[in-house]
């Protein structure tokens, strides 16, 4: 026999509101708290709690799982983010690896979706820090998989801190591939101190590197700068970007290539 709204237990109730409001959008505390069957401030107590978490983020009256200037999505709502356009990236990214090569990726669900077509290239050497793309390769006996150790963050489903960030110094690859949540103007910009440590040293520990980003990258905010675009040689971005922000790549001198979805 199923459990009634107000039967549900505080942890069962958590995931349901952090599934809705992944699939749904963002939702108001008194929205969810008719809908579970609750008091207000029962539900005030969850999104705390979520928020904590780093699952959602508050707003006045209510939680979302959009980011903002300081929050990052969590792993989950970023795999459902732009799905399309981080396929048509990670495309244009696998075409430019050879056989033989070793490749690093971060912890972006952009190089994720590069993760899943690198089978299709053995044999590499793959690098990278994060659980699921480790998880992904672990049985393709044509890559050789090294993974970052580090301190495991649940938020971002991946090892990080000092930890990574030496693991990585101490390598040499041929390709780089990472993407961010923020550009702005000639700069990658990221929310997180700690995402940004790991990155910066990925590209530091790269004979090339690559950005990889979907058009909702662009005119975003994010706290702490990451790199020049610049820095890397080429940025890979899908064919939703509008002409506006095109321009301004070009008047930049920033090189580029484009990723028909």
């Amino acid at each position: 026999m199923s459990q009634s709204k107000n039967q549900r237990g505080p942890a069962q109730r958590r995931r349901e509101i952090s599934d809705l409001v992944l699939t749904a959008g963002p939702a108001s505390a008194s929205d969810l708290a008719e809908r579970f069957g609750v008091s207000p401030m029962t539900i005030y107590r969850d999104i705390d709690e979520l928020e904590r978490e780093g699952v959602l983020r508050k707003f006045r009256g209510g939680v979302t799982a959009q980011p903002s200037g300081v929050f990052e999505s969590n792993v989950a709502y970023r795999k459902k983010s732009m799905r399309p356009e981080k396929e048509a990236v990670a495309a244009r990214a696998a075409a430019m690896i050879e056989p033989g090569m070793s490749v690093m990726i971060d912890d972006s669900t952009t190089a994720l979706e590069l993760a899943r077509l690198l089978p299709r290239i053995e044999p590499l050497t793959v690098v990278t820090n994060f659980l699921e793309a480790l998880n992904l390769l672990a049985d393709e006996h044509g890559i050789h998989l090294m993974a970052l150790g580090g301190d495991y963050d649940p938020l971002h489903g991946s090892f990080l801190g000092v930890p990574c960030v030496e693991a990585v110094e101490a390598l040499r690859v041929d390709l780089c591939f990472v993407s961010t949540s923020s550009v702005h103007g000639d700069f990658a910009f990221h929310q997180e101190q700690r995402i940004v440590a790991v990155k910066r040293a990925m590209l530091k520990a790269a004979g090339r590197s690559v950005l990889m980003i979907d058009h909702s990258k662009l005119g975003r905010t994010a706290l702490h700068r990451l790199a020049p675009l610049s820095t890397f040689d080429v940025v890979l971005i899908d064919d939703r970007i509008s002409p506006d922000a095109l321009r301004s790549l070009d008047e930049s001198g920033i090189r580029y290539e484009i990723a028909p979805t």
